[in-house]
């Protein structure tokens, strides 16, 4: 016995180090243990009631287990048989009890949150109504209310609930912000499902698809900006603005009859990304980071990160939809200079 508890005792400072090391492993952007609006509050709430009453219960059984265990070991040389118990009417009772008792616990204040976070506001004047569409592997935000549809990067005003509606153009995704909000999935069939949330300040915040949906599922990332009312109202503005076309004629041409059969600069009405704004956005196709310090393989400047994805979009995103276009490279360069000053000023 002694052994064992020389043994254990080794093991805690190790078991508390660990508890310490992953308790700092949170990200604001990212983590659902760090909520940044009042949908993540309430959702994180509920765990940590459960995790709370699950830790109680697991010790409280595990102290009683130990005291057994020790408490009424075979003693040495005892070869007797223990006096054998049938039961006991009243810890049955005990015990059934405690769980029913811990499941209202538990059952009232989740449905209450179920049914509260099931709120639609999908006819809300004061919401901004979003319609979402998942794509293998991008994200498509239309803003049904204001015109504008957007590809990638979620622009959103700080304090204003944002009215979710969530569909699929091919397999089933899930949509999933973890610092704003829980998960919706993404059907096909015209099957929409709806979700708000809010966030309480500015910031950019990290989603993801939380389905598993092709050999590029882990790469289906998308960036949530947060700004506040003005900026938010000021990049409405910008991204219904002309864009001027590139200045070589050569460029013009090859942007018109390759690029924008699929893709649009500034008009809604493309069935691929909108590419408006592109320069300004914190990545190239959800994954390729946009940065002039670049210290990991997906990272790089725009202009960069716009030639990799052009030349070979299958090596970036295995299986994504977006063909490997001929082009030659003075075409890519230019392609990929002119794309890189599309930048929005709000």
């Amino acid at each position: 016995m002694m052994k064992r508890w020389h043994v254990l005792k080794r093991l805690l400072p190790l078991l508390a180090g660990m508890v310490l090391l992953l308790s700092a492993c949170g990200r604001a952007d990212l983590s659902t243990l760090r909520p940044q609006g009042p949908v993540a509050e309430e959702q994180f709430g509920l765990m940590k009631l459960t995790i709370t009453i699950m830790v109680v219960v697991v010790l409280i059984v595990f102290v009683i287990a130990g005291y057994v265990i020790i408490r009424y070991r075979r003693r040495p040389g005892d070869k007797s048989i223990p006096v054998q118990v049938e039961g006991n009417h009243k810890l049955e009772i005990i015990w059934t009890v405690i769980p029913i008792i811990l499941l209202i616990i538990v059952g009232i204040p989740t449905v209450n949150s179920v049914f509260g976070l099931a709120k639609d506001y999908t006819k809300d004047p004061n919401a901004v109504q979003l319609n979402v569409t998942a794509h293998q592997y991008w994200w498509e935000f239309e803003y049904s209310k204001l015109g504008v549809k957007t590809a990638q990067e979620l622009v959103i005003p700080e304090g204003t609930i944002i009215s979710v509606q969530a569909k699929t153009a091919d397999v089933l995704h899930s949509f999933w912000i973890p610092s704003l909000a829980g998960k919706v999935d993404t059907n096909p069939g015209g099957n929409v499902n709806t979700m708000y949330f809010k966030a309480d300040h500015t910031g950019v915040f990290l989603g993801k698809c939380a389905e598993l949906c092709g050999p590029s599922h882990s790469l289906m990332d998308f960036k949530v900006k947060v700004v506040d009312k003005a900026s938010f109202d000021r990049w409405v503005a910008a991204m219904k603005s002309p864009v001027a076309p590139p200045q070589d004629q050569e460029v013009a041409d090859v942007l018109n009859k390759q690029c924008l059969t699929c893709h649009a600069i500034g008009s809604s009405g493309a069935a691929y990304p909108n590419l408006m704004g592109i320069g300004g956005k914190q990545t190239v196709a959800g994954i390729l980071v946009n940065t002039d310090q670049p210290e990991y393989a997906n990272e790089g400047s725009v202009e960069d990160n716009l030639k990799r994805w052009i030349t070979n979009p299958q090596e970036v995103k295995p299986g994504t939809l977006m063909p490997k276009v001929d082009l030659t490279e003075k075409q890519i360069d230019g392609i990929a200079k002119y794309l890189a000053g599309l930048k929005l000023d709000y």
